[in-house]
């Protein structure tokens, strides 16, 4: 989008707060992706950063030993960095993972032939994956999610290394991207037993030079619920505009959705009510409900106030939040974390889209006017008539109204 940054800059200071980013430029590659960058452009949502988490590969590994649990990462584990985070939240990462989901593929590959494969295929049963893939040496499997992933890939690990078989692990999005992971963990430590996988862009790995000990690191599990709290702005005047069936219809059918699309289970909602709370199985499908609630809602003149959190007070406190992101009138805004900052997907409303609409498509007028006005004034303070300046700007308004 030409004029991008300056866009950024400016709904930046009239939000104050920084905006990432306007719309997308995300690359679609099917259906689905097509679909959500679509809508995102088409309503130019703003992704908004409210406080800025810290990346670095010691938070990150941190953020892993509290995911897990503590139910299969030994104490003799060792972390490695092979490609760093960037120190902010890319959009591109974030949008993947809320369109696709979160990584799921795992890679395994023995680094000689055994029979142990069999009982690693019996390991995938257990925790509800799916084989892909299945040679003497290796295994592309589709698991239920990267946590899941890791957890199995170290028991596998360690049966490997039992009987003296080193064994790669890698998560990816897809199989395919699960393997590269592989190779290119392979390429920096050799056969060295140990599962790649990514976090917020950068590409990290557990890795185990000896046989994994039953010592487990010793943290208190992390709740891993995903609450989302939905409520209506203004609920009240929407009523006396359009009237309390509309808000019941509207609300319905959000209701409706979340309970044959989203894996979430609703509690809380009664029918004419205004606001209710989900409980999902991961972020990323919390996200991905979140936007299309949203969407939905707008769409349909009612705007919503979403807050996603770890608890029902959590998100709660997130939706509340919401509030203080608006230019001068309320529009849709999810608040949510990633890692340890706290974000926003910001709706502007129509008014403000059509502005940004008009200004990028009218990129060449506009410059031409700019450069115009600017020659007309640096010649009018030359010879003394600044004012000349003025009488340009005035030229120009009234050729741009004339031209639309």
């Amino acid at each position: 989008m030409a004029f991008e940054g300056i866009f950024k800059s400016l709904f930046s200071r009239l939000l104050n707060k920084r905006v990432i980013s306007i719309g997308t430029n995300y690359f679609a590659t099917n259906e689905l992706e097509t679909e959500y960058v679509s809508l995102i452009n088409l309503t130019d949502t703003m992704l908004v950063e409210i406080e800025p988490a810290q990346i670095n590969s010691e938070t990150i590994f941190a953020n892993l030993e509290r995911e897990l649990d503590q139910r299969d990462l030994p104490l003799n584990r060792k972390f490695i960095e092979i490609k760093p985070a960037e120190n902010e939240i890319n959009e591109y990462a974030l949008l993947s993972n809320i369109i696709m989901g979160d990584d799921r593929y795992l890679y395994i590959e023995l680094f000689r032939p055994s029979n142990l494969i069999n009982s690693f295929v019996k390991m995938v049963e257990e925790a509800e994956g799916k084989i892909v893939e299945k040679s003497q040496t290796e295994l592309v499997l589709h698991m239920p999610s990267k946590k899941e992933s890791i957890r199995v890939a170290i028991n596998m690990i360690t049966l490997g290394m039992k009987h003296g078989i080193n064994v790669r692990g890698a998560v990816g999005m897809t199989g395919a991207a699960s393997i590269e992971r592989a190779i290119e963990m392979n390429a920096s430590i050799g056969q060295v037993s140990g599962v790649g996988f990514t976090k917020l862009g950068g590409e990290y790995g557990v890795i185990f030079e000896e046989v994994p000990t039953d010592e487990k690191v010793h943290l208190k599990p992390v709740q891993v619920d995903n609450f989302m709290y939905i409520d209506a702005k203004d609920s009240t005047g929407f009523i006396s505009k359009y009237g309390k069936d509309k808000l019941i219809e509207i609300m319905n059918d959000i209701n409706s959705y979340i309970n044959t699309n989203s894996q979430g289970k609703i509690e809380g909602y009664r029918v004419g009510g205004d606001d209710l709370i989900i409980n999902f199985p991961n972020k990323s499908i919390a996200l991905k409900t979140g936007l299309d609630c949203a969407w939905y809602a707008f769409n349909n003149n009612l705007n919503l106030r979403i807050g996603i959190g770890n608890s029902r007070r959590e998100a709660g406190e997130n939706a509340h939040i919401t509030d203080s992101i608006k230019i001068r009138e309320d529009t849709p805004v999810m608040v949510f974390e990633i890692a340890n900052g706290t974000y926003a997907y910001y709706i502007p409303s129509e008014m403000t889209r059509s502005t940004i609409n008009y200004l990028t498509g009218n990129t060449l007028t506009l410059a031409g006017v700019f450069i115009f006005i600017f020659l007309v004034t640096l010649i009018g303070v030359n010879i003394g008539y600044a004012w000349i300046g003025l009488v340009a700007l005035v030229i120009s308004l009234i050729a741009v109204l004339v031209t639309d």
